[in-house]
């Protein structure tokens, strides 16, 4: 993969002015950027971004001094340039309705209304540029009681539901450890301003998209979220277990735990052979997933005393050997040191300049094309650093 400052990939040429922050707007840009578009991030002069300031841990200089970019910051904005504005100014409005005449795509996530009190709405910045794609990101949308307040990860994960879901089923609601809600409302974005921008290509027409982090949450918890539709049943916390497949889950072996997943009856069957209990395959409670899940609690206290007694590699053996999904929990070092990271480049070292050693480590993307691959060709910039080129490439240093 390329590290070169030239722009290439599918959207090469493609010029997006990302007014977002923090990440659910950071991370699609990231990803349009990763594909080649070319990204001007807009940030407020000696602040930028808020998640600057979400540390430690932050990048160090070469004289082992904290910069100012945390590496929750460098996580979602790679591939970007970046301008210094100040949008409460008329000079730096200006400036940005400019740009956005320039621009294929405008991604932002202020609160509902928020730009279009400076003309940087939609319609204000359609009039000027009628194919433009704006991508509006915000907690509950453009419409609805709600679309006023404002919204972050935990509370969208609030809402929407998937912290009823997650934790043990005799504790307290529980996020998801990382901020899942903002992470995937960026992917729906992201996929939704490229059908966007194909629609646009073809018929010069460009629109405004309305993404909110609640929509796109409750939207991904597909199976469960059906569940309740077709059942009127409210789906219950099982900690790591599966609602309509048993066994699923983490279980204690004689070293430590691991994963056991079997998704089939043949593969229920083949799983008690490789266990030593073919018996328990043939018990008229559990030789059907569906008699499985009625018999939920008997199988798994059956099962637990003697999954006990196996080690790690000899139950990953069993397991493998018998065609039986079973895998390791890593901790998130284990992730990055394994050759399964390596071979997938999803660990990057890219060129640096405030970094004391010259380079960061970033996680790679996970998409592998086969004709226009993704590129890494910018580090997350510091605020402001791009000013002047950002100026001279697309207002010719107006």
């Amino acid at each position: 993969m390329t590290n070169s400052n030239t722009p290439i990939g599918p959207l090469s040429g493609v010029r997006v002015l990302d007014l977002t922050r923090i990440l659910a707007g950071p991370t699609s840009t990231q990803l349009l950027g990763d594909y080649g578009a070319d990204i001007v991030k807009v940030e407020k002069p000696g602040r930028g971004d808020d998640t600057r300031a979400w540390g430690p841990p932050y990048l160090q200089d070469s004289n082992g001094n904290a910069t100012s970019e945390s590496a929750y910051y460098m996580a979602a904005n790679r591939n970007k340039r970046s301008i210094a504005l100040d949008i409460s100014t008329d000079e730096g409005v200006a400036t940005i309705r400019k740009l956005a005449a320039k621009c294929d795509i405008v991604v932002e996530n202020f609160k509902t209304g928020g730009l279009a009190k400076y003309g940087l709405g939609y319609e204000s910045l359609k009039a000027i540029n009628p194919s433009l794609i704006y991508c509006s990101i915000t907690g509950f949308g453009q419409t609805g009681p709600n679309a006023k307040l404002a919204g972050y990860d935990l509370m969208a994960q609030g809402y929407g539901g998937i912290m009823s879901l997650t934790g043990a089923p005799d504790g307290e609601p529980m996020k998801v450890g990382i901020g899942i809600a903002d992470v995937m409302c960026g992917m729906y974005a992201c996929t939704a301003i490229l059908a966007a921008l194909r629609h646009r290509d073809q018929t010069g027409q460009g629109q405004h998209i309305d993404v909110a982090l609640v929509d796109t949450q409750i939207a991904w918890l597909i199976n469960e979220g059906v569940n309740y539709l077709t059942s009127g049943e409210v789906p219950q916390r099982r900690g790591n277990e599966h609602p309509n497949i048993v066994p699923y889950g983490i279980f204690e072996v004689g070293d430590g735990h691991l994963i056991i997943a079997v998704g089939n009856d043949a593969q229920f069957t083949n799983f008690c052979a490789a266990i030593g209990h073919p018996e328990l395959a043939d018990d008229t409670r559990y030789k059907v997933n569906i008699d499985r899940i009625a018999n939920r609690n008997t199988l798994i206290a059956a099962l637990v005393p003697i999954i006990r007694q196996i080690d790690k590699q000899t139950l990953l053996a069993s397991m493998n050997a018998a065609g039986v999904t079973c895998g390791p929990i890593h901790t998130i070092d284990e992730v990055f040191a394994s050759d399964q990271v390596a071979a997938r480049e999803m660990k990057i070292t890219i060129p640096h300049l405030m970094s004391g050693s010259g380079t960061v480590d970033l996680i790679g993307n996970p998409v592998k094309f086969s004709e226009t691959p993704v590129t890494y060709r910018k580090a997350p910039p510091a605020c402001g650093a791009d000013t002047d080129e950002i100026l001279n490439d697309w207002l010719n240093g107006d």
